[in-house]
């Protein structure tokens, strides 16, 4: 595997979006919407589409269906299956407001995919290894990340909101291999053990080598034992905000490989994250370069 500047790495689903609900439904209750969407999506598809739009030279290692595999290779990314030719794909069903989004999801391969993707990270050159996933055994996967780190490799980890995942003894040990972690306000939170966000900004400034919060609309941080550098989001009217927090990390990481200074790489993952809003799924509002 020849090197590359950014590989995405996690699991994958293809996604059937219910968009342009005006709320989410009550329990027993059904909604009907006109505006449906059948795409692909996973923090590791939408950041890899979106960091190739804006130039990075990028792969992805997943478990993808075949439609997904067409799409990547068609946006640019260089692609690594890792499912077989037997194997389900998973399958995520989405209901979105232009504020929340709520979810069910078939797992399917991704069940099985933790020693893939360890084998295949094993292997891999790059400048910037971004996992966006929750890993379901984190010592074999720590053991990989601080591999790579040791090769000088930048490890990027967004493992997204998981109830077990906080209560995992492990957990510290995740934290410790990753050069950044790329959460929202929840999720900052929900790790730290902490109520409010000024608890959890002060526990990650102790406890990470960098954080990066996501705000929405209220931007990002930057969180580092040194520092606290924000940034404001721009003003949009967002018509699904599906993938955005994946798309803010493919601008973040684009802009820190090409040498922006923390502030301007903040404010480019904010722009990708609130351009990726103005179109339903996480794949078609996503800005090419020539377009920022």
């Amino acid at each position: 595997m020849s090197t590359t500047d950014l590989i995405c790495v996690g699991e994958s689903f293809e996604d059937l979006i219910f968009a342009g609900l005006d709320r989410l439904p009550r329990l027993g209750e059904e909604l009907r919407t006109k505006s449906f969407m059948r795409t692909f999506g996973g923090g590791a598809t939408i950041t890899a589409i979106a960091a190739a739009r804006l130039g990075v030279n990028t792969r992805i290692v997943s478990a993808l269906a075949e439609g997904a595999c067409a799409r990547l290779r068609k946006e640019g990314v260089h692609v690594t299956n890792l499912r077989k030719r037997d194997e389900l794909h998973a399958i995520t069903a989405a209901l979105s407001t232009p504020k929340d989004r709520a979810f069910a999801t078939f797992d399917g391969v991704n069940t099985i995919l933790g020693p893939r993707i360890n084998a295949a990270l094993a292997k891999v050159q790059a400048r910037v290894v971004h996992a966006a996933m929750c890993p379901r055994d984190i010592p074999p996967l720590v053991e990989v990340l601080r591999g790579l780190r040791a090769r000088g490799v930048l490890v990027s980890l967004d493992f997204g909101y998981d109830l077990n995942l906080a209560k995992d003894k492990n957990l510290p040990l995740l934290i410790a291999a990753a050069d950044f972690l790329l959460v929202n306000e929840d999720e900052a939170r929900l790790y730290s053990k902490r109520r409010s966000l000024a608890q959890a900004e002060s526990f990650w400034k102790e406890h990470a080598r960098n954080t990066v919060i996501k705000l929405g609309e209220n931007g990002s941080r930057w969180i580092s034992p040194r520092a606290i550098i924000e940034e404001a989001a721009p003003r949009v009217r967002p018509i699904d905000t599906t993938g955005a927090g994946d798309a803010f990390n493919a601008g973040f990481l684009a802009g820190w490989l090409s040498g922006l200074i923390p502030r301007r790489a903040l404010r480019l993952g904010n722009t990708v994250g609130a351009r990726s809003t103005q179109a339903v799924g996480g794949l078609d509002g996503l800005p090419r370069l020539e377009e920022l």
